[in-house]
């Protein structure tokens, strides 16, 4: 007998990006919807977190339009109702969350709160319309998430069964690349921005340091930001130029050769049988390609308009939940399965 398909809607606010999606069985995607806000918050170099609640506010209304009416579904047509419950910036958090309550006691529609994190190693599983299926990820497996705030390693032994192995002690390292961005005047988000000046650039024009936390599954990247601060502090005091592409290749280098290794060696530490990269700077090309040709696993990284914050990845995730518990009533769910807060 042929399984009913499941429909949700997938919502998520939780940092800069306003999104909202319909995802079919954990894996189609029959909408995605994403409003940035990256050009408004350049200026600050950074996230300014009143700006993006307030934007959200204008666009969560007219994205989750534009997201049941790219899916040709109406809001009856969903099986349930998924939201990023965090974490992530509280007044951005509150305007999806705030949504898709509204819309489950509208509509009667269970409600399904998802962990941003969580929703990232399931971006793994979607593939769009227009696009064949692809293998999904095979349990035992080992997620690297990497982003702004996050650089963290998960061993995921099943659906919704995880450990986590490690994560930064200070810097994440999205956040290390917008500091030193910073630091070379490029423009922000510092991932995109340092991946470009590094393309002309050598990776051993400097020789920067690479802290392996040896004997632990931690990462720690405030140390190398520090010491680009201080070769740049060093070569103004000379009087010398910035070499902006060297610096950038080579800090580059310094966080993707940790990232990499430390992974693939906790892949083996585990025995597990895959490995997904996602999260932000998953979409950065050297760290791509480097632990496709390194890893002797495969290696599962979604495509670059998955590695950014969006609401399908919220919707896939949310299916697991939706078959595996009981929405029968309009409660909150925190997600009890998920190690982090």
């Amino acid at each position: 007998m042929t399984q009913p398909t499941v429909r949700i809607l997938g919502i998520e606010s939780s940092c800069d990006e306003t999104a909202a999606s319909v995802v079919s069985d954990s894996r189609l995607i029959l909408s995605n919807v994403v409003a940035s806000q990256v050009d408004m918050h350049a200026e600050f170099g950074g996230v300014f977190p009143e700006l993006a609640s307030r934007e959200h506010v204008k666009a969560i209304y007219p994205i989750v339009e534009k997201a049941l009416a790219q899916a040709h579904v109406n809001i009856e047509d969903l099986d349930a109702i998924a939201v990023t419950q965090g974490p992530g910036l509280a007044g951005s958090l509150v305007v999806g969350v705030n949504m898709a309550k509204g819309l489950s006691l509208a509509t009667g529609k269970p409600l399904i709160g998802i962990n941003h994190l969580e929703g990232h190693i399931y971006s793994a599983w979607l593939y769009l319309a227009d696009a064949s299926p692809h293998q999904v990820p095979r349990f035992p497996l080992l997620a690297l998430l990497v982003s702004g705030g996050h650089s963290e390693l998960i061993l995921v032994k099943d659906h919704l069964q995880y450990e986590r192995l490690g994560g930064t002690l200070d810097d994440a390292a999205g956040e290390a690349f917008d500091k030193v961005a910073r630091l070379l005047d490029l423009s922000y988000p510092g991932g995109p921005s340092i991946q470009k000046a590094a393309q002309p650039g050598s990776p051993t024009a400097f020789s920067f340091p690479r802290a392996y936390l040896e004997g632990t599954w931690d990462f720690s990247f405030s140390g190398v930001k520090t010491a680009v601060l201080r070769t740049i502090e060093s070569l103004q005091q000379e009087g010398r130029r910035l070499p902006v592409a060297d610096l950038s290749a080579s800090f580059q280098a310094a966080v993707v050769d940790v990232l990499v290794e430390k992974t693939i060696a906790a892949a083996d530490d585990h025995d597990v049988r895959e490995i997904i990269v996602a999260g932000g700077v998953s979409a950065n090309k050297h760290l791509r390609d480097k632990m496709l040709s390194e890893s002797t696993k495969p290696v599962h990284i979604p495509p670059l308009y998955l590695c950014t914050d969006n609401a399908a990845m919220i919707a896939g995730a949310a299916y697991f939940h939706y078959i595996q518990n009981d929405f029968s009533k309009q409660d909150f769910d925190v997600l009890p399965t998920w190690p982090l807060s």
